[in-house]
């Protein structure tokens, strides 16, 4: 594989770990099963289009794609705390509703930003490549991003989200209001995928109405991965774990579409995405069955002291 085209794989890649960072925070802190997922990727992408090419500051329109984001995820909690709608069934309806509310705010199935100034037309300096520019940018952005999630998890607030994912019954008897927790947990969720999708549609030139489908695949997939190589009860070392997951996912995925590795092609891209993920999810359980299988190794003697005595 070619250094472009290795490059562009890491590109890509730390724009999902974006992705791996809100779906880890919905999925696996505040336990809740987030499908809106697919639904704001499109919309922090339609949103930072549709104000760029009207004429927007690329980082005002950055910024209000995230806004954006976080209201879609706050509006799926809503209708889970408050309405007392199913997790699953909320964030499928938000989902579903977000597709006609991109091509309302596009005006179209699709926007071009070619000849549109970009966060990263505006962050060129030394008249470096743009295929070095992109993930050196990408990089700084995901680092501060993940800094700001760790900062916030090690905080009072964020201690009391993960106690709401943790034991919900546990944290409202330490008065801990869970569903409060819940609606700004879905909402900084979002926040940072459609902050993804903001980046993703200026890497690539435009917005797409159907650049969402199957985020939730590859941010899951990105989170296992990510897990299952690096292992870690610390916070910071797993959100670190996502992120490398995603990276590594985009590898594995460039890797085999550019080798022609079977035969495999673009229009392959959601069948080796199935295969990895279902590849990760069996990692952990082969990793049990393997320790059982080998021989235990002497255990430590524990001495009884009165019978020493």
């Amino acid at each position: 594989m070619s250094l472009i085209a290795s490059l562009g794989a890491i590109e890509i890649g730390l724009i999902f770990g974006l992705v791996a960072l809100g779906v880890f925070l919905s999925f696996r802190v505040i336990n809740f099963p987030d499908l809106t997922v697919d639904g704001s990727f499109p919309l922090g992408g339609a949103v930072a289009a549709a104000l760029i090419v009207a004429g927007w500051n690329p980082f005002a329109a950055t910024a209000m794609a995230i806004v954006a984001g976080g209201a879609a995820g706050y509006l799926t909690a809503w209708l889970n705390v408050r309405l007392r709608i199913t997790q699953l069934l909320a964030s499928i309806l938000v989902m579903i509703a977000l597709y006609s509310v991109n091509l309302r705010v596009m005006g179209k199935p699709n926007v071009a930003l070619i000849s549109e100034p970009t966060l990263f037309s505006l962050l060129a300096f030394a008249d470096l490549p743009e295929y070095w520019l992109k993930p050196l940018i990408l990089l700084a952005i995901v680092v501060l991003a993940k800094l700001l999630l760790d900062l916030f998890f090690a905080s009072e607030t964020g201690l009391a989200m993960r106690a709401t994912g943790g034991n919900p019954r546990m944290a409202r008897a330490q008065g801990i209001s869970t569903d409060r927790l819940t609606v700004w947990g879905l909402a900084l969720s979002n926040a940072l995928v459609a902050l993804a999708g903001a980046l993703f549609v200026q890497t690539q030139g435009g917005a797409d109405i159907s650049m969402g489908v199957g985020t939730i695949v590859i941010g899951l997939a990105a989170v296992i991965i990510g897990e299952t190589l690096l292992p870690a009860r610390s916070l910071w070392l797993t959100t670190l774990a996502c992120v490398l997951g995603a990276v590594l996912y985009r590898f594995f995925i460039a890797t085999a579409l550019n080798t022609d590795f079977m035969g495999l092609k673009a229009q392959d891209l959601n069948l080796v995405t199935a295969v990895l993920v279902a590849l990760a999810l069996l990692v952990p359980g082969s990793q049990r069955k393997l320790a059982r299988l080998l021989p235990v190794g002497r255990r430590p003697v524990t001495v009884n002291r009165k019978e020493a005595k």
